[in-house]
């Protein structure tokens, strides 16, 4: 079958069809236009929407009913960033492509098999119980890719594999992976925890925040204009929000703003390295992680703690192990493909 992947981030939509007899792009764009884009297509029997958060009721791909559509509205607070670029997308296309099956696949999915040890805040137990506040862990799709790839490419089966796996793109997260499996990410409750990112903050003091409100020093709303856009490597930085930009600026406001990233990059990884009892590599996926090789370097040749080495390649046009020969801990490259998880998914579902 051929499926429609779509897939919507904060600031971008990248769409891709494909073939699930090899798992072949036969077309793919990133643009608005959807209805052009659907219309050149000869045959589309699925449509895989990517949905950042499910929230604590969707928690594996589903073709969307009524009652699905239903519980992604109810998810809409959780990620007011995202959730209704879906829901927006799920219309135009339903009505694009009446005669498809639409399935929705969230992102939070792969963190199911989270342990309570990780997934749970310590907080009032009547506050978790009433709002199930809990960590969720996003960029499933692209977590669950590169556990596929690197166990191709380090020639071991994912289930016998323990990894380290840091997204870094326009949002930025790290995941530990024992035996094919989530055990422990850094985004939690929302999209905004975590490692700091090209526009987010990431993890900050949460006293602070009561501060600025509590003394009338921003409003609920500047907060989270600035934590979400205004922050990071741009808010850092006062140059841009793209490390290739930054690289090549060289200044020392942009220097700064990239060695924050990275120290908080490698300090993320550390943690999450603590639920893993070995580690069998270090993956880099996201278009930064893949295409940013001054990036990886910084991140991986800051984790000798962790018997991971420097001396990187820097080759970037084909996924690889870009550590040296006989290295303790191998460091992998891979090009996110979002796209390919997705069709898998989706075609599962309606299966």
């Amino acid at each position: 079958m051929n499926v429609l992947t779509v897939n919507p981030g904060s600031g971008s939509l990248r769409v891709h069809l494909v073939r699930t007899e090899d798992y072949e792009v036969l077309d793919s764009a990133s643009t608005d236009d959807l209805a052009s884009f659907v219309d050149k297509q000869s045959s589309i029997s699925v449509v895989a929407h990517r949905l950042v958060h499910g929230g604590p009721d969707l928690v594996q791909p589903a073709e969307a009913t009524a009652s699905v559509r239903a519980k992604i509205a109810d998810a809409r607070s959780l990620a007011p960033e995202h959730v209704p670029k879906t829901e927006a997308l799920l219309d135009q296309l339903t009505e694009l492509l009446p005669d498809a099956k639409h399935v929705v696949c969230p992102d939070t999915a792969f963190h199911q098999t989270l342990p309570s040890v990780a997934r749970t805040y310590p907080l009032p137990v009547r506050w978790r119980s009433r709002w199930d506040l809990r960590r969720y862990g996003f960029h499933g799709w692209s977590f669950s890719w590169a556990t596929r790839r690197a166990a191709e490419l380090l020639h071991q089966p994912p289930r016998e594999l323990n990894l380290l796996i840091a997204h870094l793109s326009g949002g930025c997260s790290v995941c530990a992976v024992s035996h094919g499996r989530s055990v422990d990410t850094s985004m939690g409750f929302t999209p905004l925890e975590g490692a700091m990112m090209t526009k987010r903050s990431g993890s900050v003091d949460p006293g602070m925040l009561l501060w600025l409100l509590r003394e009338g020093k921003l409003t609920v709303e500047e907060l989270e204009d600035g934590l979400y856009h205004h922050s990071g490597l741009l808010g850092l930085s006062g140059i841009s929000d793209d490390t290739r930009d930054l690289v090549r600026d060289g200044s020392v406001e942009a220097r700064f703003a990239l060695a924050v990233f990275e120290h908080r990059v490698r300090r993320e990884l550390a943690a999450a390295a603590a639920s893993l009892d070995r580690l069998d590599a270090l993956v880099f996926t996201g278009d930064i992680g893949w295409d940013q090789p001054e990036t990886a370097e910084a991140v991986a040749g800051g984790l000798g703690v962790l018997g991971i080495a420097g001396g990187l390649s820097r080759t970037r046009d084909h996924d690889a192990v870009i550590s040296p020969p006989g290295a303790k801990v191998p460091v992998l490259t891979l090009r996110s493909r979002e796209e390919l998880e997705l069709a898998r998914a989706a075609a599962e579902a309606v299966r």
